[in-house]
């Protein structure tokens, strides 16, 4: 794990980050379903124009990204104000964009799901119905930027299956498996 540990705080914040098809949505929301955090995948964030971008192929700007990311912030920020812990699943490729995540809620730690481009390509070829093409997994390496370590986070191997790496991350950013617990019609002495 990279940075400091996250401080005591009431609610906790997840980005589970990487390039297109590396299995983020498939991992924040086994993360969500061990955790109780809510889940967002930051595809639904994209304005209608981001969208149009990618489906051609065209990858996006920065200029593109500034307000999706904003959003993004000021959704964790508005779930930490009334006590919801989150995951989102979202590509984060530069430490600028992770520091405009880090902005919204009052911490946020990364899990950075990476591997070979060759499986990546892969899962991507096989993948239906999503908007961005394998095309542009390419530029995608080319701008992803490792966490540093002054990043609160963990680095994960994507050849690992998608529950090992929810099991994984949660172990290692120290977070709390949910258990639903029915209600107890038994009142205590």
């Amino acid at each position: 794990m990279t940075g400091e540990p996250a401080e005591t705080a009431t609610t906790r914040h997840v980005v589970v980050m990487g390039v297109s098809g590396c299995g983020k949505t498939t991992v924040a929301s086994r993360i969500a379903a061990a955790t109780g955090f809510v889940f967002a995948e930051a595809d639904e964030f994209h304005t209608a124009a981001n969208v149009a971008k990618m489906s051609a192929g065209v990858p996006l700007e920065d200029v593109d990204r500034w307000p999706w990311l904003r959003s993004l912030a000021r959704w964790m920020a508005e779930r930490a104000a009334v006590g919801e812990s989150t995951v989102i699943a979202c590509s984060a490729l530069k430490r600028s964009y992770r520091d405009v995540l880090a902005d919204g809620p009052p911490s946020v730690d990364f899990v950075h799901l990476d591997g070979a481009a060759e499986l990546v390509r892969a899962r991507l070829a096989a993948r239906v119905g999503h908007y961005m093409p394998a095309s542009l997994l390419d530029s995608q390496v080319a701008t992803l930027e490792p966490l540093q370590p002054d990043e609160r986070g963990v680095v994960l191997d994507v050849s690992r299956t998608p529950d090992a790496l929810a099991r994984q991350a949660i172990d290692a950013l120290g977070l709390v498996p949910w258990v639903h617990r029915p209600a107890s019609s038994e009142h205590p002495g």
